[in-house]
């Protein structure tokens, strides 16, 4: 399927953000714990505040996009806020360390969904939007795999501000990239905010029935993002404490499970893509409500087998083979999830709010990471059962409720 070049420009701009971003994200916890000397529990709230307001932000982001300024814009202050936020944190004083943090939630507000809304705006042809966001999501995704390997040895080798530093680089890198290559591949697209909005965006009818399936959806992947993203808190501290990682004489840094998750996206995003399109020929492809209730299916086994692997880590440390496989099932249910949500947005909001909805979708993130630091920073208050319980139970009732809700939001 043929797509147009700005969609490699965006893909290429998002690896960078995203290696950022998640390079950052990698040493946040061990960098409060081990250098600000923070409590787990208050490294954990610090850690959920900071990556829910970069979720909420986008909100903001979204508004201003489609009001005042225009997307492409909004991505480039918040591409030069990200940089300057990063290498803050990397060699100012630990005094503005939550300055560093305020301007990469204000830069992830302008970035996050505005970079969304354009690549949909390069599209008329929603088969393709579906194959043009499994592409971009493995841009995401292999940002996301590098910056953890590049990030954390870094940050072991030579202390944490090298490995802020280099996610630093990675968003020059980015936008040096994406301002070169701006105007020739994107045209007019995303330049100007969406003041007039067409004849066919304002069907109310068709608007109301699509919204309204939005945000039931949304509401559902409030407690995928709990579960999801304990990576960064809870499951970081059960790699660095309860996790075999001397292997052959090599330690493992602990940074380097957060490259698990991409590295599984990367190699699955395809084959999901193929099943899809497969399915769809033989018209039992699943609907989009359908892909949210195997998510959270998938998710519950996801913690069901990290209660089992918590009370093995009881007596002894576990192989890291365990948490290879709770990531492998993690990665399959955010494939039934995220991307699908990200496209969803994108052909039915209508676009005088495109950014605004995206900021919306992103809005779920907030709550779910909000939520997921706050549980987190348990970690050291509870038994592995006490922390992983919960979460499972969680991810299990959502889906039951969504499963019991699939007919009717099919008929929207």
């Amino acid at each position: 399927m043929k797509h147009p070049k700005g969609l490699y420009l965006l893909f290429c701009l998002e690896m960078w953000e995203r290696f950022s971003f998640y390079g950052m994200r990698a040493l946040l916890v061990l960098y409060m714990i081990q250098t600000l000397l923070l409590s787990s529990e208050k490294a954990g709230i610090i850690y959920g505040l900071y990556t829910g307001f970069v979720y909420l932000t986008p909100l903001i982001g979204g508004y201003l996009a489609d009001r005042c300024f225009g997307q492409r814009k909004c991505i480039t202050a918040g591409a030069i806020l990200m940089s300057v936020g990063l290498f803050l944190l990397a060699f100012a004083p630990k005094n503005l360390f939550f300055l560093s943090l305020f301007l990469m939630i204000s830069a992830n507000g302008l970035f996050k969904s505005n970079i969304s809304s354009v690549l949909g705006l390069l599209y008329d042809d929603d088969q393709k939007k579906d194959s043009a966001f499994t592409v971009f999501y493995m841009g995401i995704n292999v940002g996301a795999f590098l910056s953890p390997l590049v990030c954390g040895t870094l940050a072991v080798k030579y202390g944490f501000e090298w490995g802020f530093a280099a996610a630093g680089c990675g968003m020059l890198i980015g936008l040096f990239t994406y301002k070169i290559f701006e105007n020739k591949l994107l045209g007019d697209k995303g330049l100007k905010p969406y003041i007039k909005v067409k004849t066919e965006d304002t069907n109310d009818k068709s608007n109301s029935s699509n919204l309204l399936y939005l945000f039931i959806l949304m509401l559902f992947t409030i407690p995928f993002w709990i579960c999801f993203e304990q990576a960064g808190s809870s499951l970081t501290l059960f790699a660095e404490y309860k996790t075999q990682r001397n292997i052959l004489g090599f330690e493992i840094p602990t940074g380097y499970f957060q490259s698990l998750n991409p590295l599984f996206i990367i190699t699955l995003a395809p084959i999901f893509s193929i099943i899809w399109e497969k399915l769809r020929t033989l018209k039992l492809e699943p609907s989009s409500v359908e892909k949210f209730a195997i998510s959270l299916l998938l998710m519950t086994i996801a913690y069901v087998i990290l209660i089992y692997a918590g009370k093995l880590s009881d007596t002894s440390l576990i192989s890291p083979l365990w948490l290879v496989l709770v990531y492998f099932i993690m990665t399959l249910s955010e494939l039934c999830l995220s991307p699908i949500g990200l496209s969803l947005v994108s052909k039915l909001a209508p676009k005088k709010f495109l950014s605004l909805m995206m900021g919306c979708w992103f809005l779920t993130c907030f709550f779910g990471d909000l939520l997921a630091g706050i549980w987190g920073g348990k970690y050291e208050s509870l038994t592995t059962t006490q922390l992983f319980g919960p979460l499972a139970i969680l991810s299990f009732t959502a889906f039951l409720i969504l499963t019991l809700l699939i007919p009717k939001l099919n008929k929207l």
